[in-house]
């Protein structure tokens, strides 16, 4: 383990997230130095445990992915012994995390005025649904129905399209992220001040606002910007798998797509395809051509060839293909950990590269409670005291 001081070194955060969301920023302040305490439900522990049925139980792949660097506590806190344990973990915490429901954490004991009476420095970061007042504030937040209802799910690249999911949870990611920067932001104010705050995120907010250039045209303009419906943008099958093509940012793209794809004549010279609006009036006919051609070669046929005209283009890659390629190694975007039963696991590293304090695996991701004893001494409680826990059933 390095000995470098990280940013976050000091920084103890007592955390009830799951899932996604939370975990994923908890795993980001983990990764640069700070020590989240992982507070777990008997038994079942974080749901990300259980999400997917996996030969190793509840220590599998998705739940490493946003969990290392965490120490886990399995405690009841239906219980008054329970709910004492951890309200003497936030007494000495600088951040508590949660993204239950709205209310929830009010109704478990452990909303932000029951926590600063204990902890009046704490930071109390809170990601939820859709916020917590509003219509749709009782909801459980879930990356799909966010999806849904902030019209990411209904834009596409054109209306013959089926509304379809978005398969990777980025609703969730986001709103982790944008969890990640109230806390740190909350922290400096905490430096210059010596004042905790609430901190809230609801993926709503975060989902809208990744639209915001999508979202001031059609407030302002009553028109939409759609980056997959451009008239020359678009994604080609090959006669070995597909490539994207994104004609744009350049004074004339359309001529310079008709010499990659050896069309045989500059189009842009055409009326109909002299300007932007045209393009976009006839953009039926220019895919159709555009896929024509891309179905007579092969994909690094045509990469050489748009590459040449210095158009923008890549490859479609399988997960698979992006997770070998040269450049996912090269940017250490893999990294091993070993892990006491499984041996060498591999889950993606860090997209934040510092130079000084780079991001450190510094704990495997945890099985459920493993760290009850080692995190409650920490916080005063004797041998004999932690026994009775277990005895009673509180720590497990």
């Amino acid at each position: 383990m390095s000995t470098r001081r990280l940013p976050l070194d000091g920084v103890v955060v007592v955390d009830f997230t799951q899932v996604y969301a939370g975990p994923s920023c908890t795993q980001m302040l983990g990764d640069f130095g700070a020590d989240v305490i992982k507070i777990e439900r008997p038994g079942t522990g974080d749901l990300s445990r259980t999400s997917f049925p996996d030969e190793a139980g509840l220590d599998n792949p998705v739940f490493w992915s946003i969990n290392r660097n965490k120490r886990s506590v399995s405690i009841d806190t239906r219980t008054e012994e329970g709910k004492r344990a951890v309200l003497d973990l936030v007494a000495r915490a600088d951040v508590v995390t949660s993204n239950f429901r709205a209310g929830v954490m009010d109704r478990i004991g452990f909303g932000y005025e029951a926590l600063r009476a204990v902890n009046p420095r704490v930071i109390w970061a809170s990601a939820t649904g859709f916020g917590e007042k509003g219509p749709y504030a009782h909801k459980g937040g879930q990356d799909i129905l966010t999806q849904a209802y902030t019209g990411v799910m209904w834009r596409r690249a054109s209306d013959d399209t089926p509304v379809s999911i978005y398969p990777t949870s980025l609703c969730d990611y986001t709103t982790g992220m944008h969890m990640v920067q109230g806390i740190l932001l909350a922290l400096l104010h905490r430096e210059h001040t010596g004042e905790g705050q609430k901190v809230e995120i609801a993926m709503y907010d975060s989902i809208l606002h990744m639209q915001m250039q999508e979202a001031a045209t059609r407030m302002n303009r009553d028109a939409e910007i759609n980056w997959a419906a451009m008239p020359l943008t678009g994604a080609y099958q090959t006669t070995d798998g597909a490539v994207v093509m994104v004609g744009a940012f350049k004074q004339n793209p359309l001529r310079d797509i008709c010499a990659a794809l050896e069309i045989g004549e500059d189009l842009s010279l055409r009326p109909e395809y002299a300007t932007a609006e045209g393009q976009q009036q006839h953009r039926p006919e220019l895919r159709r051509l555009f896929a024509e051609r891309f179905a007579t070669g092969s994909t690094a046929h045509w990469m050489k060839r748009l590459e040449a005209q210095d158009l923008l283009c890549a490859p479609v890659r399988t997960m698979e293909e992006a997770l070998r390629d040269e450049q996912t190694i090269v940017n250490g975007m893999i990294v091993e950990m070993e892990h006491p039963t499984e041996g060498s696991v591999r889950v993606l590293g860090n997209p934040v590269h510092l130079s000084a304090t780079p991001a450190e695996v510094r704990r495997v991701p945890p099985g459920l409670g493993v760290h009850g004893d080692e995190v409650l001494g920490e916080a005063g409680y004797d041998a004999a005291r932690l026994r009775a826990l277990r005895e009673a059933g509180v720590l497990r």
